[in-house]
């Protein structure tokens, strides 16, 4: 058994709920520290790209639809699942190179961030909506509401709680989201997705792809049925980027420091409200 060649995992992309592979039939060899091959991982196409946004906003009108009551209780199931599968998220990390203190201190992180906003789904809005006094006999009523389908560009360090961190604020207020993720370190992400597919989240909410974000950033930052972008990173280039290519139909960008994903000032409910818009609802009273 000394010489066995051991079977290599071909993780494949999280698109509607399904586990699929790159219509393009790519894929790429992922290594450890050491430089041993340890899995195959698929390179995501635009086509790809476009196939979640399609199924994005097919999902988001019943995720968004859904009480805030109910989106927070399938938070709470995400983090239960991974509680579950906590080992193996640590064995994962320390595969990508940190120690298995630092691994198992960031599962933990992750689990504690889900909990966290599912606390956050029903009280953003009483936080940040009010009744507004206006001089006329109508009720003036403002609220938050999603804003749509949203692309992310995870962090490529503290990838696990970088990847809670981004996806759980943005679903938590009934938006939609399609999520690349870390080209050098994507296995912690890619076992997110069977916590994913597991749980009671509806398919199509968060949809995940690997690959090359040198091929994926830009149809990532300019597809026109994309309402908002959420980039974790410090690359000028990759910045000026897509806030150009934001300005074709004045999409929503939100820079975030990627080194600050763990930090507790990095979870807060104005994370929730960077992809909301404010709605405001006049109601005559009176004869």
């Amino acid at each position: 058994m000394q010489n066995r060649i051991p079977v290599l995992k071909t993780y494949k992309i999280y698109i509607a709920g399904k586990f699929e592979r790159s219509e393009s039939g790519r894929y790429y060899a992922l290594k450890d520290k050491s430089g041993n091959q340890i899995a195959n991982i698929c390179l995501s196409s635009r086509k790809d790209f476009r196939n979640a946004v399609v199924s994005a906003r097919n999902a988001f009108a019943g995720w968004s639809a859904k009480t805030a009551y109910n989106r927070s209780q399938i938070l709470y199931r995400m983090a239960e699942m991974m509680e579950g599968r906590s080992a193996q998220f640590t064995d994962e990390l320390m595969l990508e190179g940190l120690t298995r203190k630092a691994a198992e201190t960031q599962v933990a992180e992750s689990i504690d961030c889900l909990i966290y906003y599912a606390g956050w789904c029903d009280k953003y809005q009483q936080v940040f909506g009010s009744v507004n006094p206006v001089a006329s006999s109508h009720f003036n009523f403002s609220v938050p509401e999603p804003v749509g389908v949203v692309s992310i560009i995870a962090p490529e360090m503290n990838t696990l709680i970088g990847l809670v961190t981004a996806t759980a604020p943005v679903i938590a207020s009934g938006n939609t989201c399609v999520v690349l993720a870390s080209q050098e370190n994507p296995l912690s992400t890619l076992t997110f997705t069977e916590v994913l597919g597991t749980s009671d989240l509806p398919g199509g909410v968060i949809n995940i792809l690997t690959g090359k974000k040198g091929e994926l950033l830009e149809p990532f930052s300019n597809h026109m049925d994309v309402n908002a972008v959420a980039y974790h990173g410090d690359d000028s280039e990759e910045r000026k980027m897509i806030q150009q290519n934001a300005a074709l139909n004045v999409r929503r960008v939100k820079i975030y420091d990627s080194k600050k994903v763990s930090l507790v000032k990095a979870q807060n409910p104005y994370r929730v409200m960077d992809f909301t818009e404010i709605k405001t609802t006049w109601h005559p009273i009176g004869e």
